[in-house]
C-alpha cells in the first residue's frame, strides 16, 4: 500500500503545468484594399445616332466599380469596414451629369459573437450588405462581369442601411443571415416609416459526405417589406447551387410582389437564372468559362410579355499571393425583349478585375 502512495505522488508531482491561456488580441487594426472593374464595351445593337445623324455602333472605355475598402478592429470584439462607392452620375438634370462621384457603399460596425456562438458569427449596424447577393456573389465570382439576376432587374441591390445578425451552424453544414432594413437600398435615404425584414438560411445537407455531395447546398431568401402603408414589396428567392473544383453551376428562381401605392395594382413577377462556370483548373487560377441564362416575366397579368439575358464569356484569372485577385474577360451579353416595346441590347465587352 505504501509503493501505491509513492508512486502516485510521484505521478503527481511529474505532471506539467497547464500551459497559460492566451489572451486576445486586442491590438486596433486598419487595413486598406482596393476594388476595381475597368471595361470596354462596343454595343452590336442597337445602333445610336451620334451629332451629325450618322448610325454608329456605341463603344467605349469606361470604370463600374471603384472602390476603396477600409476594414478594421477596434478590438478582438468590435470590428468595422468603411467602402466609398465612385459611381458615374446619370441624372442629366444633375450640375454632375457624366461625372465621377463620391458615395458610401458600406459604412458599419460589427460585434463578433464567435466567443459565445461559433466562428463567423456576428451582429452589424449601419450601411451593409443585404443577406442573400452577397452570398451569391462568392460563389459566382464574376460580379465584375455586372450584377446578378434579381439585380440586374432591380428586385433589390447588395446593400442598405440597417441592422442584421449571422450565425454559422456547426460542422459547416450551412448558415443564417437576417436583419431589418430601410427597404430603399444604400443608394437613398429612407424615405417613410416602412422597413423590410430579410432573411437567408443556406444549408449544406451532405457536408460531411463524400466530396461529390459536399459541394451542394440549397438556400432560400425573403424580403417582407412595403413601399407605404398596406402597399407591398416582397422578393421570395429559392437557390441551389454545386460547386465542385472543376466547375460551379447554380439555379435561382425568383417570385416577386411590388404595389408601390394602395392606389395601384399589385404587380406579381417571377423568373430565374441559371449560369455554369467550368474550370480549367482545381484551383482558382487559369482559364474559366461562363454562360448564364436569365429569364423573367414582369407581370404575370400579362406573361405574353417576357426578358430574357445570355451571358458567355471566357475569363483567364492570373496567379496571385495572399487575397489578390486580377482577372481579364471577353463576354458576349445580349438581352431580348418579347412583346415588350424595347429593342434587343447585344454587346461584346472586355472587363478586368482588379481586387486587393
Amino acid at each position: 500500500m505504501g509503493f501505491i502512495a509513492l508512486s502516485a505522488t510521484r505521478s503527481l508531482a511529474q505532471a506539467p503545468a497547464p500551459a497559460p491561456s492566451t489572451p486576445p488580441d486586442d491590438t486596433p487594426s486598419i487595413r486598406l484594399g482596393v476594388t476595381l472593374f475597368p471595361n470596354y464595351t462596343l454595343q452590336l445593337e442597337p445602333k445610336i445616332d451620334d451629332a451629325d445623324g450618322n448610325a454608329v455602333r456605341r463603344n467605349g472605355f469606361d470604370v463600374t466599380r471603384a472602390y476603396l475598402n477600409v476594414t478594421g478592429n477596434v478590438s478582438h470584439l468590435i470590428a468595422f469596414r468603411v467602402t466609398p462607392d465612385i459611381a458615374r452620375e446619370t441624372n442629366a438634370a444633375s450640375a454632375l451629369a457624366g461625372s465621377m462621384v463620391f458615395r458610401v457603399k458600406y459604412a458599419y460596425g460589427q460585434m463578433n459573437l464567435d466567443e459565445w456562438m461559433g466562428s463567423a458569427s456576428y451582429a452589424r449596424f449601419g450601411i451593409q450588405q443585404t443577406p442573400y447577393l452577397d452570398f451569391m456573389e462568392g460563389i459566382y465570382r464574376y460580379r465584375f462581369q455586372g450584377t446578378m439576376f434579381v439585380e440586374r432587374q432591380g428586385y433589390f441591390a447588395s446593400a442598405d442601411a440597417g441592422a442584421s445578425f449571422h450565425y454559422n451552424f456547426p460542422s459547416n453544414y450551412g448558415d443564417v443571415h437576417g436583419g431589418v432594413y430601410n427597404g430603399e437600398n444604400y443608394q437613398r435615404p429612407e424615405v417613410n416609416d416602412q422597413k423590410d425584414f430579410m432573411i437567408r438560411a443556406s444549408v449544406r445537407p451532405f457536408a460531411q459526405h463524400a466530396p461529390e455531395l459536399r459541394g451542394l447546398r440549397a438556400t432560400v431568401f425573403y424580403d417582407a417589406g412595403h413601399y407605404v402603408k398596406d402597399a407591398e414589396r416582397k422578393r421570395f428567392i429559392a437557390a441551389a447551387t454545386y460547386e465542385r473544383p472543376h466547375v460551379t453551376a447554380a439555379f435561382e428562381y425568383l417570385d416577386a410582389h411590388d404595389q408601390t401605392s394602395v392606389k395601384t395594382l399589385n404587380v406579381h413577377s417571377r423568373g430565374y437564372s441559371v449560369w455554369a462556370t467550368p474550370k480549367q483548373s482545381a484551383t482558382s487560377v487559369g482559364w474559366e468559362g461562363l454562360i448564364r441564362y436569365d429569364h423573367l416575366t414582369p407581370n404575370l397579368e400579362n406573361d405574353a410579355q417576357k426578358q430574357s439575358r445570355l451571358i458567355t464569356g471566357i475569363a483567364y484569372w492570373f496567379p496571385h499571393q495572399g487575397n489578390v485577385t486580377t482577372a481579364l474577360m471577353l463576354d458576349y451579353d445580349g438581352q431580348i425583349f418579347k412583346n415588350v416595346t424595347a429593342a434587343p441590347n447585344k454587346s461584346v465587352i472586355v472587363h478586368a478585375l482588379v481586387n486587393y
